[in-house]
């Protein structure tokens, strides 16, 4: 059974307990530390340009503080990197991308604040900034040809398009039966469909931007993916792994129908450093200016227990898909679930997401 990922998938809206607002730190976390590459990044683009008018985009802004502390960050960069060039500095038109269903009201409202913040930092000496809200899948067009200078995407772009229509056969039942991503027991033709829905999707993204962007006009992307050419490892499949592991629990415990479980999948794929450049390389539009691996260091933030902490995250990106599938009622008891195996793992040993930052240049 295929879901509607465009209309069902949206990080959890608000500023509640399990909202994405309040459990966003390991990606606030992520940008901060890929932050020179960001403003390194548009010190290069005014080496080589010098717009009045800007165009810049966040794809898979999401809700909460992060998209509108990240526009702040480029805002200071580009202030910064005309400083020498401009006068005044160019004005700035800002696109924040999600899907339909993301929480953009939480974003719009914290606008005049953050106007008010900006200029108060800056004595009035504020450049002209334009921020819209752009509701669509970054998986085709969104914006005008030549419109933008900069895109930025922030763990957005391990999400597909779609759960991968070959892991169903005719009857609509999934292959990989009884886990819900690539593990161990899959047959091979699991992970080949997650790859190639991989290389559709990104293609059509690199393809689309292509368009939106200007001759010399620069992406950073941040996403997960994996060390080597092995899906099964200690890195992000193993988070998945585990949450399957809790869905087995439900099963067995008779709050989750086997059936249910065995026609849900999600639609996530982490690439390998190989499989991004083999991308690029054949979409041909981008020069890849730098492809960087890193890891983000346990986050233990006012004393929580780290399972709690990953729990509260993963629910916090998934719970719009799960609940959809199997219902509201699952969720506490499937991430008390998750949280507990969490913590037996990671006792054992460290297990650490790989995330790739990638600089790209339109040719």
């Amino acid at each position: 059974m295929q879901m509607d990922v465009e209309n069902v998938f949206h990080m959890t809206g608000g500023i509640g307990v399990t909202s994405y607002a309040k459990n966003s730190s390991l990606q606030k976390k992520a940008s901060d530390m890929v932050k020179h590459i960001t403003t390194g990044t548009i010190q290069e683009l005014f080496l080589a340009t010098t717009p009045k008018s800007i165009g810049i985009a966040d794809l898979g802004c999401s809700s909460g503080p992060n998209s509108l502390t990240t526009i702040k960050d480029i805002v200071d960069a580009v202030e910064k990197s005309s400083l020498n060039i401009l006068h005044p500095p160019p004005e700035l038109r800002v696109y924040l991308n999600d899907l339909p269903t993301n929480d953009f009201n939480s974003i719009f409202k914290a606008l005049p604040e953050f106007y008010r913040e900006l200029r108060k930092e800056k004595n009035g000496g504020c450049p002209s900034i334009f921020i819209g809200g752009y509701a669509g899948s970054f998986y085709g067009r969104l914006l005008p040809n030549n419109c933008l200078h900069f895109v930025y995407s922030s763990y957005s772009l391990h999400w597909l398009s779609r759960v991968p229509p070959a892991l169903y056969d005719e009857q609509g039942r999934s292959i990989n039966k009884g886990h819900i991503y690539i593990s161990q027991s899959s047959p091979p033709q699991v992970s080949q469909a997650y790859y190639k829905q991989f290389q559709e999707d990104f293609n059509l993204f690199l393809r689309s931007r292509s368009e939106e962007l200007v001759v010399g006009g620069r992406m950073v992307l941040i996403l997960l993916g994996r060390r080597g050419q092995d899906h099964v490892d200690r890195g992000n499949f193993f988070f998945w792994e585990l949450l399957s592991r809790s869905f087995s629990k439900l099963v067995s415990q008779g709050e989750v129908e086997e059936e249910k479980l065995d026609s849900y999948e999600v639609h996530f794929y982490a690439p390998s450093k190989n499989e991004i450049e083999e991308e690029v390389r054949k979409e041909g539009s981008f020069g890849l200016d730098r492809l960087e691996m890193f890891e983000i260091e346990r986050d233990q933030k006012d004393g929580e227990n780290y399972g709690k902490a990953v729990a509260r995250a993963v629910r916090a990106i998934q719970e719009s898909m799960i609940s959809h599938h199997f219902g509201e009622g699952i969720l506490d008891s499937l991430f008390d679930n998750y949280e507990r195996m969490v913590d037996e793992e990671t006792a054992k040993e460290e297990i650490k997401a790989v995330s790739f930052a990638i600089v790209l240049r339109k040719l």
